[in-house]
C-alpha cells in the first residue's frame, strides 16, 4: 500500500496486535526526539561511570538521535518482553555460598537472537503494509537509549536503579527496538505512565546494592555494579568488590529483587528463558570443574558464552574464596592453578588466602573451646565447681 494511502492509527494498533502474536509483553510507539537526555549521558561518560564499556562513548550523538544512526527514521516502536523463570529460587541459591548464582535473564536462551528475530518479523509483517519500508530491529546491539526510549514510549518509568518500571509487570523484562521511517501516531507516555506511579521516597535498590553502585537516584558507577564486574569488565576484579559479591558469578539481580515492584513480576511465556538444568542450581566446585569444552557446551546460545572460560573461573574463584572453608575447596583451586592464565590465577591465590583465614579463625575458635573445657575439668577436680 502507498504511504500516502494509509490509515496510520489503524497501522499503529495492528502493530500492537502483531507484536502481541508474536510473543511481546507490550509495544509503544515514539518520536526520536532524545536530546534531553544528551547532558546526563554526557556527564555519566565524564565521570567515567562506564568503566571498560568504551562502546558507550562511541558513536557522538547517534545514540540521542536515532535518525543519525539509521537515516530516514521517524519513529521507534518500543518492545518489552518478560524472562523471568518459573522457581526462579533467588533466596534458595543466595542463602547458600556454596551454590553458583546467575541472574535469572541468563539461566535460559541468549535473548538478542530470539528478540531480534522476532523484531524482524514484526518489521515483515509491517512492509507487507507499506511499500518501501525502511526498518531496523535492535536488541542491545547497538547503540540505543532503550531505556529512555522505552519510558519515552510510555512502556514504564525509569526507577531509581535506573531500570524501566512497569507497575503490572516490575522490571523483569528485556527491551528491543524496530526503528521505521513511517510517521505513525504516537503514544501518550503521560497518559501511560501516571497511571503506573513512581519510586516515591524508596531507595530500596540503593541500599540493598553490595558494592554500593548505584551513586546517585538514577545513576549507577558501572565500576562497581557486580554485573558489570562478572560481565563486562575483562580485567581483574578490584579487591575491595570481591567480598560482596558473595556467590554472584554472573550477574547480580539485587535492585531488582529488593524493589516492591516486582511482587508484581510476570512469569515467562517463552519456554527458552526457562533455567537450564546444567546451569539452575549448580555448586561452586562443580562449575568450577568445567574444562574449556564443557564450558562451551554448557553454555551453546545462552549469553554467558560471552565471558569466555577464563573469566568464567575468575568469578567463581572469587565466590570459592567467599565461600565458608572446605578442604574441597582449597583442592580444586590449587589444581586449578597450573590450568589458568595469570588473572585466573591472581583471583585463585586471593579465593586460597581467603579460605586460609577461615581456616585459622575456626582452629582459633577450636583452641578457645578447649581451653574453656580444660579450665572447666581443672576447676571440677578442685571442687572449685559442682561436678554436673
Amino acid at each position: 500500500m502507498p504511504q500516502d494511502t494509509i490509515n496510520y492509527p489503524e497501522l499503529a494498533q495492528q502493530i500492537k496486535q502483531w507484536a502481541s502474536e508474536l510473543g511481546f509483553a507490550d509495544a509503544a510507539i515514539c518520536d526520536i526526539d532524545l536530546r534531553q537526555h544528551e547532558a546526563q549521558l554526557q556527564r555519566w561518560l565524564d565521570l567515567g561511570y562506564h568503566g571498560e564499556m568504551n562502546f558507550m562513548a562511541e558513536h557522538g550523538t547517534k545514540r540521542s538521535r536515532p535518525d543519525e544512526l539509521v537515516p530516514g527514521t521517524q519513529r521507534v516502536i518500543s518492545l518489552k518482553m518478560h524472562y523471568l523463570p518459573p522457581d526462579a529460587g533467588f533466596a534458595k541459591t543466595l542463602k547458600d555460598p556454596n551454590l553458583a548464582y546467575i541472574s535469572r535473564y541468563a539461566l535460559g536462551r541468549d535473548y538478542h537472537k530470539l528478540m531480534r528475530n522476532r523484531i524482524k518479523k514484526l518489521g515483515e509483517r509491517i512492509s507487507e503494509q507499506v511499500e518501501s519500508l525502511g526498518f531496523r530491529p535492535f536488541v542491545d546491539s547497538a547503540p540505543v537509549l532503550e531505556r529512555q526510549l522505552a519510558a519515552k514510549a510510555g512502556l514504564g518509568f525509569t526507577g531509581k536503579h535506573s531500570l524501566i518500571i512497569d507497575k503490572q509487570a516490575g522490571s523483569w523484562f528485556f527491551l528491543g527496538e524496530l526503528f521505521v521511517d513511517i510517521p505513525l501516531p504516537v503514544d501518550d507516555p503521560t497518559e501511560r505512565i501516571a497511571s503506573q506511579g513512581d519510586c516515591g521516597n524508596c531507595v530500596a535498590c540503593m541500599t540493598m546494592c553490595p558494592t554500593g553502585a548505584i551513586v546517585e537516584p538514577f545513576v549507577v558507577d558501572a565500576r562497581k555494579c557486580i554485573s558489570y564486574l562478572t560481565i563486562e569488565l575483562k580485567g581483574a576484579i578490584p579487591e575491595q568488590y570481591r567480598q560482596a559479591m558473595g556467590n554472584r558469578i554472573y550477574g547480580c539481580d539485587d535492585c531488582q529483587l529488593i524493589c516492591p515492584w516486582n511482587r508484581y513480576g510476570q512469569i515467562t511465556a517463552e519456554q527458552d528463558f526457562h533455567a537450564r538444568a546444567q546451569l539452575r542450581d549448580k555448586s561452586l566446585l562443580d562449575l568450577f570443574a568445567w574444562d574449556e569444552a564443557t564450558f562451551l557446551k554448557n553454555t551453546e546460545g545462552s549469553p554467558i558464552r560471552r565471558i569466555g572460560h577464563q573469566r568464567w573461573l575468575r568469578n567463581i574463584a572469587v565466590a570459592l574464596g567467599n565461600a565458608p572453608y572446605d578442604q574441597a575447596i582449597v583442592q580444586a583451586l590449587e589444581e586449578q592453578l597450573d590450568e589458568v592464565d595469570d588473572l585466573v590465577g591472581e583471583h585463585i591465590h586471593w579465593a586460597l588466602a581467603q579460605q586460609q583465614r577461615k581456616a585459622q579463625a575456626i582452629e582459633i575458635k577450636v583452641i578457645s573451646t578447649q581451653k574453656k573445657t580444660q579450665r572447666l575439668v581443672r576447676a571440677v577436680e578442685k571442687g572449685l565447681v559442682r561436678d554436673a
